[in-house]
């Protein structure tokens, strides 16, 4: 049987339009909004995909001077400071440098220098995990090294089991070429395999072209975001018998889609960070709240029990 959540479980998003290589600015403007967030008044912050050094890096060369080291550059220093000071757990994405023992021999220039990575510290600002993109964008392959998987980190109640993915791992890896009927749903996948009561999906991801350019929200990226995690709230194929949506047995994931935006480099980008509530077998998922695609700030999520 899958444990359901002990809510109320409180998350809170950051998001905003950085400025590409402006750390110390980036990070102030961070500090900023995150000072209206009360110490013991969320359980978790959610930061976007590389969110203080920017994403539109053309090459490894001018990526290389912001790549941070694990544990020990201005995200880490951030989060677990913010996850001490508010007694809660602080996620956010940065470009880690890879040790040297990593970095291929050669000197071929897209050879990888870093990694799209995402930082997770606790209360105590301890580290709690150091996860790295493992479905790479065109962007990513020009300087970054994939990862090996998606993380599941176990945390205390509520958050629980946690899985966390960086922007492309929706995606399946190529050379697959998706459709709805067969995916491959990677991310999904995984979630359910490890019956995940929390997804946290940290993006940069870009604006659609199809979507409305006076509609204060990119639905075509949410309409998107929610297909491709198409298993954790479709129904069953098998038409004789279908789930108890209502069973305490069935499993729900709450995800959370934080992204960043703004523009880098004439690159726009989609914001509409959002909260789903996915069951599996429901046939639907259900979107509790989305931010507006320009929105800078701190929005915070209660989901009650």
């Amino acid at each position: 049987m899958v444990s359901i959540p002990k809510f109320p479980l409180r998350i809170a998003i950051d998001s905003f339009s950085r400025h590409i290589g402006q750390i110390r600015g980036n990070i102030a403007r961070a500090t900023e909004l995150c000072k209206t967030i009360e110490p013991h008044s969320v359980d978790l912050v959610c930061l976007p995909e590389m969110i203080f050094t920017g994403y539109t890096f053309p090459d490894a060369t001018s990526i290389s001077s912001v790549l941070e080291e694990p544990s020990a550059g201005p995200t880490s220093k951030f989060c677990a400071e913010l996850a001490e000071r508010l007694r809660c757990y602080v996620v956010a994405g940065y470009p880690e440098r890879l040790r040297p023992e990593e970095v291929p021999s050669g000197d071929e220039a897209d050879q990888p220098v870093g990694a799209n990575s995402a930082v997770m510290y606790g209360p105590n600002g301890d580290l709690i995990n150091n996860y790295r993109k493992t479905n790479l964008f065109d962007t990513d392959k020009t300087w970054a090294k994939a990862g090996t998987g998606f993380a599941t980190i176990k945390l205390p109640p509520p958050l629980r089991t946690v899985c966390l993915g960086i922007c492309m791992d929706l995606n399946a890896q190529p050379p697959y070429d998706w459709t709805i009927e067969e995916g491959p749903y990677e991310l999904a996948d995984h979630c359910i395999t490890h019956k995940a009561n929390l997804l946290i999906l940290l993006n940069a991801w870009l604006q659609s072209e199809k979507g409305s350019k006076d509609d204060d929200t990119d639905w075509s990226t949410l309409n998107f975001w929610a297909a491709r995690l198409r298993p954790l709230w479709a129904e069953s194929d098998n038409s004789v018998e279908q789930p108890d949506v209502d069973s305490p047995g069935t499993q729900r994931t709450v995800v959370i889609a934080c992204n960043r935006s703004g523009e880098e480099n004439g690159v726009k980008f989609a914001g509409s960070s959002a909260c789903f509530d996915m069951k599996v077998g429901s046939g639907r998922p259900r979107l509790l709240d989305v931010m507006g695609k320009d929105e800078e700030g701190v929005r915070i999520w209660t989901f009650p029990q």
